[in-house]
């Protein structure tokens, strides 16, 4: 069973205004809600694609009875602890400019944080556990790290999907797969990722310090893979980007429902920059068939 960890999951409140205008009385275009949080787009996408998994992390009050009712009617299951604060919510406005607000999200225990880890403790080398996203404010920085210790003594693989600092700790623990994007991986080693030859330079230093499989995302410029076995660029088609959220999720989600079934890290790499490529051309996450329907429009350069 594939699991994923949201620890500061969200509402993603959408707001659509045509011209914003400061200081002033807006009217609302339209309003859209969605179970936010990276772990639980990865959720959200594998089960679009056919793969089921369990959500785990923190949920609380009204707002997180909503992001629970929210995937229980997606058919995804979940098994959150319970905190006493409201979930956050955060605001994605839409006008001339995109513009988020996000909200800091809940406070957690020393006790809700054992609870979690108590549930992690009980996977094996048969499950798959993603970290996504932030750390909520009350959580140690160490908190992934902790996590991913849990992983090594059970042998668990585990995909890393967050940035600075968190992310740069994690690597030498030989994660089975991290997806940071180019200004990310920039940050890491204080320099501008500005080409694919970039990308790969510093991409396969995070592979030899420790990482399985590195997917570099570099938005229209497309993105590369890195294990030991191969270095390959993926060329994503040209279109239409409606939505910049979900997008780097999606490919996490693409690349292990793939892989999952065929083993394969070429194709998993192609099925995750198509779904990618596929929820930023969409309104929300992409679906199964829109996956599909790019997929041969991915076309992979292998350098070795």
């Amino acid at each position: 069973m594939i699991y994923t960890v949201t620890l500061n999951p969200s509402i993603d409140y959408h707001v659509r205004i045509n011209h914003l205008k400061i200081g002033e009385l807006n009217r609302v275009e339209e309003t859209l809600y969605f179970p936010g949080g990276k772990g639980i787009n990865v959720s959200r996408v594998l089960k679009r694609l056919g793969i089921d998994s369990v959500v785990l992390g923190y949920a609380g009050g009204f707002t997180g009875d909503f992001l629970k009712n929210a995937l229980i009617s997606e058919n995804i299951a979940i098994d959150f602890t319970e905190v006493e604060e409201p979930t956050r919510i955060n605001i994605k406005l839409k006008g001339d400019q995109e513009t988020e607000i996000n909200g800091n999200g809940p406070a957690i225990s020393k006790e809700k944080q054992e609870k979690l880890l108590s549930k992690i403790s009980s996977l094996n080398k048969d499950d798959v556990l993603v970290l996504a996203g932030s750390l909520p404010p009350t959580v140690p920085e160490n908190f992934y790290e902790t996590i991913a210790s849990i992983c090594q003594e059970r042998e668990i693989p585990f995909v890393v999907d967050t940035s600075g600092p968190s992310l740069k700790r994690l690597i030498p623990m030989r994660p089975f797969l991290i997806k940071p994007n180019h200004h990310e991986l920039g940050e890491l080693f204080h320099v501008n990722i500005e080409t694919v030859e970039d990308a790969i330079k510093y991409g396969k230093k995070l592979q030899n310090e420790g990482a399985r499989n590195v997917i570099v995302t570099m938005g229209g410029n497309g993105a590369v893979l890195i294990n030991a076995d191969h270095t390959v660029l993926a060329k994503v088609p040209k279109g239409n980007v409606k939505n910049t959220v979900g997008a780097g999720d999606s490919t996490v989600a693409g690349f292990l429902a793939s892989y999952i079934q065929n083993h394969d890290a070429i194709k998993a790499f192609q099925h995750g920059v198509s779904a990618g490529s596929a929820t930023a051309f969409s309104e929300d996450l992409c679906t199964k068939e829109s996956v599909e329907q790019l997929l041969p429009n991915i076309r992979l350069e292998i350098y070795r």
